[in-house]
């Protein structure tokens, strides 16, 4: 079958195309990007009209809590892709923090089969880095990265004795897998549920230092310089975070980072009220925490952004700020906290921003996806960058609807997501006007 997205601005970060044109897709693979008007074949089974939006690949979200299986009554892989694919995501890295863990290949096996037959996006599973998430026996790394993991990580908790992590890069290293370690240092953490800073000191709240997340950031910078293998570090929400990201950078460390939407668009200022919706881990920081996370991204210290989508049932929200579960739920707001906050604002431009959110984690993650080149899957999102729409938790395709952004106003609105040149989400409002008769 051959499809055609019509005069779009076709946006692909991996070759850097920008400009107007015509998008052929033929049996679920990208064909050729013509300019407007050009000849080309005539032949088509389904127009696509593109006037007026952007054309992007899919984007592709590497931090995404399913939590399936175990805590299916707050998200499953059949409800959270579909709000993925709502969202204009097309791939996402689940973690492996369910109940069991993702920590062996029944279980990884398990995860991929759930997404075959009830997903509407690509599944990529992330498993753990040690047995149950216990910290203290490694898994059989090998045999998780032949039944198709994409990396390790026992995301929630850090992997706290550097012994053990030294030994984790090494292995994962050998086999060119990807480590993730929770920045994170529950020993200064403790019990802390909010930023040590003015806000939570006025507010009561008990506070978590940066040093918490920056000692841990730290310790695995050395160790991936050490041992020579790949370390990402998630949610990364300091300046001091950024800042060793940087250097380590320059030193030729083998780091990549991600930061998420809720960091660049709020702060600890968000706390007042006790909104228990803005309670998350890492916590919002402050200001200048915020203007280094933007810098960051600018400068590239800062590679990937990702939403940490974590869905939670209201009864674990609606009660004191210091007993709620802490996370947001991000897959269907992200593009267009990005586009109202960083490219209106023009912190970065439209290009930037998909690279961010698609080419980059791709690239980060060893998957083919995140570009529009001749050949390449046809993931697609089709989106109005300028369209003004307020969101609407009531209205998510995500069993949870935890998010601090019920009621803002904000830009873009994604028209429609194709995976493997299938609709697999369309905007009902849109849809006759973008399929032409």
């Amino acid at each position: 079958m051959k499809t055609l997205i019509k005069g779009g601005r076709i946006l692909d970060p991996a070759t850097g195309h920008d400009a107007i044109g015509d998008l052929w897709i033929q049996d679920g693979k990208i064909e050729s990007i013509t300019p407007p008007g050009a000849k080309a074949p005539q032949t088509k089974d389904h127009v696509i009209s593109a006037a007026g939006l952007a054309v992007a690949p899919g984007l592709v979200d590497m931090h995404v809590h399913l939590r399936e299986p175990g805590a299916e009554y707050k998200e499953t892989i059949a409800s959270g892709t579909r709000a993925a694919a709502a969202g204009g995501i097309t791939s996402v890295a689940c973690m492996p923090n369910t109940d069991p863990p993702i920590d062996n290949l029944a279980m990884v096996e398990l995860v991929l089969s759930k997404a075959k037959y009830q997903g509407v996006v690509n599944v990529y599973p992330v498993a753990c880095v040690t047995r149950g998430r216990e910290g203290k026996v490694l898994t059989e790394m090998g045999e998780l990265k032949a039944a198709g993991v994409v990396a390790v990580s026992d995301d929630g908790d850090p992997v706290s004795s550097p012994a053990l992590m030294r030994c984790a890069l090494q292995y994962a290293g050998m086999l060119d897998l990807l480590m993730i370690n929770h920045a994170e240092d529950k020993g200064l953490s403790g019990k802390g549920v909010a930023h040590a800073g003015f806000q939570s000191m006025l507010l009561g709240l008990s506070g978590i230092p940066r040093s918490a997340l920056e000692v841990m950031i730290a310790r695995d910078l050395i160790l991936a310089e050490e041992t020579g293998s790949r370390i990402h570090v998630p949610h990364v929400s300091t300046e001091g975070g950024v800042r060793m990201i940087r250097e380590a950078k320059a030193r030729g460390v083998l780091v990549t980072a991600e930061t998420a939407p809720h960091y660049l668009v709020l702060t600890d200022d968000s706390l007042q009220g006790y909104d228990t919706n803005v309670r998350v881990n890492p916590p919002l920081a402050e200001q200048k925490d915020q203007e280094a996370l933007l810098a960051g991204l600018r400068d590239g210290t800062i590679d990937a952004i990702a939403t940490d989508h974590a869905p939670h049932s209201r009864r674990e929200k609606e009660m004191e700020f210091a007993l709620a579960a802490p996370g947001i739920c991000g897959l269907e707001t992200s593009l267009s906290l990005i586009l109202t906050a960083l490219v209106e604002t023009k912190i970065l431009t439209l290009l930037q921003a998909v690279q961010c959110m698609s080419f980059n984690p791709a690239r980060i993650l060893k998957i083919p996806k995140g570009t529009l080149k001749p050949g390449a899957d046809a993931d697609v999102v089709v989106f109005n960058p300028q369209a003004e729409r307020v969101i609407r938790a009531s209205a998510f395709l995500s069993q949870a609807d935890n998010t601090p952004f019920d009621g803002w106003k904000v830009k873009g609105e994604v028209v429609m997501t194709l995976v493997g040149g299938r609709s697999v989400f369309e905007n009902n409002e849109h849809t006759k006007a973008i399929h032409p008769a």
